[in-house]
């Protein structure tokens, strides 16, 4: 049986046995990012009174610009065996998908040190088995949150390309591949006609592929979220646009949430701001140390031709989507905190690379976007209750996955509130964990 499936399936609207005897409760869900509305869609369908506060609006953050890839099988971390030597190259070499402001390195060290114990083979199979805990049901769990809400049309089935140079590119990546097939994930290698075959847009310079089957992807992130935040309020939900400055609690347990000078008071309440969770987190007991790695995307809008499914281009490491009225080119890493405004050499890089890629395709115009992708310093996601105060929980730090893994978040998150039992260990996200 997938992960996902058996007792945590519920159709829309059903309540639980809980909720039926009268003990539904108030809860506020800090973030309206994929994961904040996935949480508050089955806490909502759950039975529970549910109010989401959101300082910008639905999917106005980091979730408005993922690659829009449900990349189910992408549970090999950042932080490999191979890193530490690829780190110089990667930082150095302007060609290289990872950038760094030189003025942050003194912030961003630690965090980076820390990251680098993180690369033993043991630590890497055993993140990549919490990761696939989230991820492999990916498309099934996302048509199950989009049931019924509008949102369906957004989400697309599809197989998932990686392409590279040459065989051996694709050999040089035997590990992370390897820990793949131990979780149950397929694949199909191409050759250079198969690739072709398989996405014909793509530079003659890349002769091999490998196609992942039963992925999927989202047509527009930005109009997926409205849409589940519309129907999360028509079916009673509230939205509040302020900022959440603290999660206040009396003897030992949450009382409200103190947001834009006011309290809000509630029952429970789970922290789903992405990157910007972590000082309430910390201030609660979190102990998982988490930077922003920003990412970037540029947007080839009203493409000549579109492409059949979305494609990993493995040199630049970034992701081609087909999105409504646009290619979707998605991916690298910068350092440099919170406060700095985007590099346009990076959207440059990405365009560069892009176009080298996809040779043939015209557009009318471009669109750029930067984000903060919440990142651990382990590359698990901190979902569970916050040990400074009981009926507070966390659901964030999901890095590249935030879009993959939202919708099962939810899921878990919505089972933690209503005191019942996951169907998978949640151990590996608990967030007083010591990485």
């Amino acid at each position: 049986m997938a992960a996902g499936r058996g007792r945590n399936m519920q159709p829309v609207g059903e309540l639980t046995v809980k909720a039926m005897r009268g003990e539904s409760k108030e809860v506020i869900v800090i973030g309206a990012g994929i994961v904040g509305l996935s949480c508050a869609i089955w806490l909502q369908r759950a039975g529970h009174h549910v109010r989401v506060i959101e300082r910008e609006g639905p999917g106005a953050g980091t979730s408005f610009g993922p690659a829009g890839v449900l990349a189910s099988a992408s549970v090999d971390p950042v932080t490999g065996p191979d890193l530490p030597w690829k780190m110089p190259r990667l930082v150095l070499d302007p060609n290289a998908p990872l950038f760094l402001r030189w003025p942050y390195l003194p912030r961003a060290l630690p965090f980076m040190l820390k990251s680098l114990k993180m690369c033993t083979r043991a630590k890497t199979e055993a993140i990549a088995a919490a990761l696939a805990q989230l991820t492999r049901d990916s498309l099934e769990e996302h048509r199950a949150l989009a049931e019924a809400t509008g949102a369906e049309r957004y989400v697309a089935a599809s197989d998932y390309l990686y392409a590279y140079r040459h065989r051996a590119a694709f050999e040089a990546a035997e590990f992370g591949f390897a820990l793949r097939r131990r979780h149950g994930f397929v694949w199909e290698e191409l050759d250079e006609a198969a690739l072709f075959e398989a996405e014909p847009l793509l530079g003659d310079h890349l002769r091999f592929g490998v196609r992942f089957p039963g992925h999927g992807y989202i047509r527009d992130p930005g109009a997926y979220l409205g849409a589940l935040a519309a129907d999360f309020q028509r079916r009673g939900g509230a939205l509040v646009k302020a900022e959440a400055t603290a999660i206040v609690h009396e003897d030992g347990k949450v009382a409200g949430v103190r947001a834009g000078g006011a309290l809000l008071t509630c029952e429970a309440a789970v922290l789903a701001a992405g990157i910007w969770s972590a000082p309430l987190a910390q201030s609660l007991g979190a102990r998982v140390p988490m930077e922003s790695e920003r990412g970037y995307h540029v947007e080839l809008v009203e493409p000549s031709a579109s492409l059949r499914a979305p494609v990993m281009i493995t040199e630049g490491e970034f992701v081609a989507t087909p999105m409504e009225g646009r290619i979707r080119l998605g991916g690298v890493v910068e350092f440099g905190g919170l406060s700095a405004p985007p590099d346009e050499r990076i959207f440059d890089f990405i365009l560069r690379l892009g176009r080298a890629a996809l040779p043939t395709i015209a557009f009318a115009e471009t669109r750029r976007w930067m984000g903060h992708r919440p990142a651990p310093v382990d590359s698990i996601p901190l979902i569970g209750e916050l040990p400074g105060a009981r009926g507070a929980f966390a659901a964030f730090g999901h890095h590249h996955l935030g879009l993959t893994a939202g919708p099962k978040t939810g899921r878990l998150v919505a089972d933690l509130v209503s005191g019942r039992r996951p169907n998978i260990d949640m151990s590996p996200y608990r967030p007083d964990r010591s990485p």
